[in-house]
């Protein structure tokens, strides 16, 4: 990571069944190990999932959970005359999304086992477009944090 030079952002190319940048993002940080097909076929089928049950459009579906998911604040330790304060501040968009889609998978990792991933997606993704779950709860506690924290806000950078 550079110190002076800005990091030249990579183009995403937008998913071919739906046309959908966020959907390309979220395949490839399912991916493990480079198996970009695996990462293709789970988040696919999990989308045909939503669609079954859900009875709406899977990409309205997955798009809704991203929102739901997405943090506004978080807390930055910050030092200052040998004590550590925990300053909140206002996150990017990028890395919202960044934070959204990996609270999102973390969440359907840690479900309990028996069913395939794709199901286990297909289920976080709609309990966070209804706005609970894992996901919802993870964003709850972040925002709390920075409000929690907000008396020293004016530590910020």
């Amino acid at each position: 990571m550079p110190r002076r030079a800005k990091v030249p952002q990579r183009p995403v190319v937008p998913d071919p069944k739906y046309n959908n940048k966020n959907l390309t993002r979220m395949i490839n940080r399912l991916m493990m190990d480079g198996k970009r097909s695996l990462a293709e076929r789970i988040m696919y089928s999990s989308l045909d999932l939503i669609e079954q049950r859900a009875k709406r459009n899977p990409a309205e579906v997955f798009e809704q959970a991203l929102r739901q998911a997405t943090p506004m604040l978080e807390v930055k330790p910050r030092r200052v005359g040998g004590a550590t304060y925990q300053v909140p501040v206002e996150i990017r968009g990028d890395r919202r999304l960044a934070l959204a889609m990996r609270w999102l998978i973390t969440a359907a990792r840690k479900r309990p086992g028996g069913r395939s991933m794709a199901e286990k997606l297909a289920a976080e993704l709609m309990d966070a477009a209804a706005g609970q779950g894992a996901t919802i709860r993870k964003r709850e506690e972040t925002h709390k944090m920075a409000e929690s924290n907000k008396a020293f806000a004016h530590y910020r950078w």
